[in-house]
């Protein structure tokens, strides 16, 4: 599986009972605190694995590094951020690369395992299947307010939490119950990675607009304009996929209604977004809330309309 239907990870067969589940990815600092960072990092790169079923085996650092303007002792604690989470996740960090740079990154390579006849894609839900989300979203709105230093500690402190919660619970339940698609909420925002999921299962995602969860604070960042630019652009791109039924919008290039602007937010580290059967769906979310793992309906799929994605 390569990057046809953009799932989240490539895969690789080398077996009849296994399959090398291969991703990477790469950020910038979201916070000041570098352990912190690392975490969230490793978090943030980890996700796709479990976002396609798969275990994380073996990771090795990516770093991009200011070495003239940034103390070498920063970037232990970068390195020691990320090794808690590879180590929380049941992985092993093998190596790494290094490179001097004017921007500080950091990020991971990571290779899973997964059972070939497992692997959970984006592409494959089926109409009639519940949609569950595992994490709040809002993170893109928080960084801009962390960069602009006009945001309170427990905003932060929520949000840091979800972005070093690592996907690895839900990855197991949504295994048990049979999930048929998943993909997991980052940089295109809930709406851009709803769209490549319906248009890879040639259905229509069908979201409750007041049932998704935003994190606590977010409204009143949007307030005070604190929006990311990749929000703008995830809105530009994904709008033509887009149906608002609330204000029965026809046209293709309709302008998106504010209350959707969350919608579009680039997350780092975000939930799972998993379809499954209502049975399965029940199941899924009466496991969570024995686990304590974060899950709520936020919709459904619906046979192909003129529209990969509606909001009602």
């Amino acid at each position: 599986m390569g990057p046809e239907t953009s799932d989240d990870a490539g895969v690789f067969r080398i077996g009849e009972e296994c399959a090398l589940v291969e991703t990477t990815d790469i950020i910038t600092p979201l916070v000041d605190d570098p352990f912190l960072f690392g975490a969230i990092a490793a978090s943030n790169a980890l996700s796709d694995v479990f976002a396609m079923g798969g275990r994380p085996v073996t990771a090795m650092n990516l770093v991009f590094f200011p070495q003239c303007s940034i103390p070498p002792a920063v970037l232990r604690e970068i390195l020691a951020g990320g090794a808690a989470k590879i180590r929380e996740a049941g992985a092993c960090l093998v190596g790494g690369h290094t490179v001097e740079d004017d921007e500080l990154k950091y990020g991971l390579a990571v290779t899973g395992i997964v059972h070939p006849e497992r692997v959970i894609r984006n592409s494959t839900s089926r109409p009639g299947d519940l949609l569950i989300l595992t994490k709040p979203i809002g993170t893109g709105i928080v960084s801009t307010g962390i960069k602009a230093e006009m945001i309170d500690d427990a905003t932060v402190d929520e949000a840091c939490h979800w972005m070093t919660t690592l996907n690895s619970g839900a990855a197991r339940i949504m295994t048990e119950c049979g999930a048929h698609a998943c993909t997991d909420v980052t940089g295109f925002g809930l709406i851009g990675h709803a769209t490549e999921m319906a248009r890879g299962a040639g259905v229509t995602v069908v979201l409750e607009r007041e049932a998704i969860p935003a994190i606590a604070g977010v409204d009143e960042l949007m307030n005070l304009g604190l929006i990311p630019g990749g929000c703008y652009r995830n809105r530009d791109f994904y709008s033509r996929f887009l149906k608002d039924t609330r204000v029965n919008q026809g046209g293709e290039t309709a302008e998106p209604a504010d209350d959707l602007i969350p919608l579009f937010d680039p997350q780092t580290s975000g939930g799972l977004l998993i379809a499954l059967p209502p049975e399965s769906a029940a199941s899924f979310l009466r496991i969570a809330g024995e686990l304590n793992c974060f899950a709520v309906t936020i919709g459904e799929v619906a046979a192909a309309r003129c529209h990969a994605v509606e909001i009602r």
